[in-house]
């Protein structure tokens, strides 16, 4: 039988939303102590990190930001890679004092290998636990009527295999490991079972969710999107209903995050048309918890500054430069953007995360995700952004129509005659009124917002008009499932300088009845 709230009783959320008054309060510091917040969070790191090996080889003693950027040096994986397998396998005292148990495994979307990010207990406690504390507070602050911990929460995970237990160290999805090492308490407000939400095989695990959560109250869901429409819509597939409020009638908001929500909006706005919906965005990375939507009008992310990580900015037109200008958090200009570097708990001591950010406030700090630093193409000198795609594919479907499941673009490198273009893969939700129009839409609009790439494209010169090729429904999909990346955080590389993923996303059995469609504008 369908849980459901009984109205005549006291809201549970009342209740406890008591609790988050006190940190609600802290929140509202961020917009005149934000930089300060950060002095103090650099301070207690080096406290921590002068006690390891990676400290004393260093020197790392003062806690002058001035000292520590001129003795740490800024770092790739690839360069902790080594220190980190000897984590895994019991080291002590190497990165962060102390052993660390777990590692978050990344989902090496652009090729095989995989990265495992330290997950220290402070880390959990003063980044990835703080955040989601956070997510629940500005939330509640938003939204006074809410009913949240009235009914379950339905929580997305990965999952952990001892397949790749080293030693005494556990990797698995961050999710995961947040699911894993959370309070037992939070298992009696969240569903599905966590025996479920841990299963390795998504197809499985997504039949499972929506059969478990079917007829309990679920007021929030919280997940990437892409993997919780999936859910969602198998969750309809059983109920026979046709919006998810009929099933869920106190559903009251999606805290989504992993990858941007602008191509899934159209789909979700379709399933749940209750007036009361929400969505908030959320930036938690295997690396640490770094933003929060704390305006349902404004689609930027406030950054968070008092947890255990401390941020540091190269602009993007010196990133990969000998000696580039890196600068704190007070060092930051709106409109500019940047390639995020990180100190955390965790043992990651000026990383270069790999996300590009624009702020676009400093009273507070609040910023957009534009990117990735290696997620762009720019094969001409065009410097085109995921920020850029997000937009123009937005346009080109409100113009058309169209919605979109999944998409990645690269260049067409020049042929005899000098000719080059951008070649773009989409597999539509619902096809736009004409390809052919959507085609010129999405270019247009992307010479609109970048002029890199609007110079390449002047009388056809140097870029020719970017070409789609249609994608049969489940062939981004399958090409996961193909790789052992299907579910969890894994996601689709949106831009990249290299033809590898695309082509092999097209070699992935072409519908023989589809066929292959290419249209150019």
């Amino acid at each position: 039988m369908q849980e459901q709230l009984n109205e005549k009783t006291m809201s549970l959320t009342s209740i406890a939303g008591k609790l988050f008054l006190p940190r609600q309060k802290d929140l509202e510091r961020y917009a005149t102590e934000a930089v300060k917040m950060q002095q103090k969070v650099l301070k207690r790191l080096i406290e921590h990190g002068r006690h390891t090996e990676y400290g004393r080889k260093f020197g790392m003693q003062s806690c002058r930001y001035e000292d520590f950027a001129q003795g740490i040096p800024v770092v790739s994986y690839e360069e902790l890679k080594g220190d980190i397998d000897r984590m895994r396998h019991g080291e002590a005292n190497v990165l962060w004092p102390g052993r660390v148990k777990w590692y978050a495994k990344s989902s090496g979307t652009t090729n095989d290998k995989s990265k495992f990010i330290p997950v220290s207990k402070d880390g959990l406690n003063h980044i990835h636990y703080a955040g989601g504390v956070d997510v629940v507070a500005l939330y509640l602050s938003n939204n006074p009527q809410s009913r949240l911990f009235d009914g379950r929460s339905l929580i997305l995970g990965g999952s952990h295999s001892p397949n790749y237990n080293v030693a005494n160290s556990l990797v698995g999805d961050l999710s995961a490991i947040l699911i894993e090492n959370i309070n037992p308490l939070a298992n009696l407000v969240r569903v599905p079972k966590k025996s479920t939400a841990l299963l390795s095989d998504f197809e499985l695990k997504r039949d499972l969710i929506a059969r478990e959560c079917l007829h309990k109250n679920v007021t929030n869901i919280s997940g990437v999107p892409s993997w919780m429409l999936s859910v969602l819509v198998r969750v309809m597939e059983l109920s026979g209903k046709e919006h998810l409020e009929e099933v869920w009638p106190n559903l009251e908001v999606f805290f989504h995050g992993g990858i941007a929500f602008t191509p899934y909006r159209p789909q979700y706005e379709m399933l749940i048309t209750s007036p009361k919906m929400h969505y908030m965005e959320t930036y938690n990375a295997s690396e640490g918890f770094f933003g929060i939507q704390s305006d349902f009008q404004d689609k930027s992310l406030l950054l968070m500054t008092d947890y255990d990580v401390f941020y540091e900015f190269i602009p993007m037109d010196e990133f990969g430069t000998d000696n580039p200008t890196i600068v704190p958090l007070e060092g930051v200009q709106t409109g500019i953007n940047y390639a995020m570097v990180i100190t955390t708990s965790c043992g990651l001591w000026r990383y270069v995360i790999g996300d590009t950010v624009s702020f676009t406030s400093t009273n507070p700090y609040k910023f957009v995700i534009t990117g990735r630093t290696k997620y762009f193409i720019n094969a001409f000198g065009e410097e085109l952004i995921m920020d850029n795609a997000e937009k123009g594919l937005a346009y080109a479907c409100a113009q058309t129509g169209a919605e979109i499941s999944e998409y990645t673009a690269a260049p067409v490198f020049m042929d005899s005659k000098a000719k080059c273009r951008h070649q773009w893969l989409i597999e539509f939700a619902k096809a736009p009124d004409s390809l052919e129009r959507f085609a010129t839409l999405l270019d247009k609009k992307l010479q609109e917002i970048n002029s890199d790439y609007e110079a390449k494209r002047f009388h056809d010169i140097t870029l020719q008009p970017l070409e789609v090729v249609l994608a049969r429904p489940g062939q981004f999909n399958d090409w996961l499932k193909a790789k052992g990346k299907l579910g969890g955080q894994h996601k689709i590389p949106r831009l990249s300088n290299s033809r590898k993923v695309i082509e092999e996303v097209m070699n992935i059995s072409p519908s023989p009845s589809l066929g292959e469609e290419r249209l150019s504008n």
